[in-house]
């Protein structure tokens, strides 16, 4: 593990420890501003959360999955102000677990049957816009995309889009859903329009082809939820703007209401590195500011200009 601290334009390590497994994902999610406390999977199945000034001992381990903690998220920290702070984590074992890090059970287990555990890729919470409420997205290897309701602990609904999904998000965690963007293998991301569901159809969605590569992730602009960035395979990084139709909602043949998705813009392009971006943060207090790691082993600090004309 290794802390950097940003000053005059230069990245400076300031804290450096090695611990026994290797680390696969990361996030502040569940954590408050003031705290910043780091949670961590890693490799041997575990999850724990640092206090960064303190490395040593986690203030939190449990051994969170039989296999590779792939993909981790927060909510309830940084002060959006709803619902108690917990984490989610996604594993190679195919289970999705919900923790609370008051207690050391998972306060929610998602398990696959034996003969069809898949891979767990991807997972975010959402729709948490009041202390009741709250949602999680999981996606798989095999294109599966589950939307799990954590009020009535049920599966709210699944699709499957075609390829393994490396990365989805909501547009906001905060609020009543809206938009989710999940971006997957052979060069493609899709947005689903998530206010309104349609008895056979689902939500509706739109798919629109970018990279030419794998799009490891889609990020949505802290300040300007309709706008985002696609990192790709190929060392690319894509700025998209949402345009929202006229109308939200249309009937279909049978009288039934269907959402209407928007149209994704492509405003900019730019290549910044010959290797994947396979990890990519905006900064929620300067706008356009973000730091983005790629499989060249190289730590970029980026400011996107201009993104209040978009």
């Amino acid at each position: 593990m290794q802390i950097y601290e940003l000053s005059g334009g230069t990245a400076k390590c300031i804290h450096e420890c090695e611990k026994p497994a290797g680390f696969k994902c990361g996030t502040f999610g569940a954590s408050t501003l003031q705290d910043r406390h780091l949670a961590t999977g890693d490799f041997a199945g575990k999850l724990n959360i640092w206090d960064l000034t303190r490395t040593e001992k986690p203030l939190y381990n449990v051994q969170a999955h039989a296999a590779c903690v792939n993909v981790i998220d927060g909510c309830g920290g940084q002060n959006i102000g709803y619902g108690a702070c917990e984490l989610v984590t996604g594993s190679r074992d195919g289970c999705v677990r919900v923790w609370d890090p008051r207690v050391k059970e998972a306060v929610l287990s998602l398990e696959p049957d034996d003969d069809t555990a898949r891979d767990c890729w991807a997972v975010a919470f959402g729709n948490s816009y009041n202390d009741d409420e709250r949602c999680i997205a999981a996606g798989y290897d095999n294109g599966d995309v589950k939307l799990f309701d954590l009020r009535t602990n049920s599966v709210r609904w699944d699709t499957n889009v075609g390829n393994g999904v490396v990365s989805l998000e909501f547009d906001r965690k905060d609020i009543e859903m809206n938009k989710l963007a999940v971006t997957t293998l052979e060069s493609r991301f899709r947005l689903f329009d998530m206010r309104t569901f349609h008895e056979t159809e689902g939500y509706s969605w739109k798919a629109v082809k970018a990279h030419k590569s794998t799009v490891w992730l889609a990020r949505h602009l802290p300040q300007n939820r309709d706008v985002w960035m696609t990192c790709g395979g190929n060392g690319g990084l894509n700025v998209y703007r949402y345009s929202y139709p006229l109308k939200r909602q249309a009937k279909d043949k049978d009288g039934l209401v269907k959402g209407v998705v928007g149209d994704a813009e492509l405003l900019n392009s730019r290549m910044v590195s010959t290797q994947p971006i396979v990890s990519f943060n905006w900064s929620p207090d300067k706008e356009g500011l973000c730091v983005m790691a790629s499989l060249d082993q190289a730590v970029r600090v980026c400011i996107v200009t201009k993104l209040d004309k978009y």
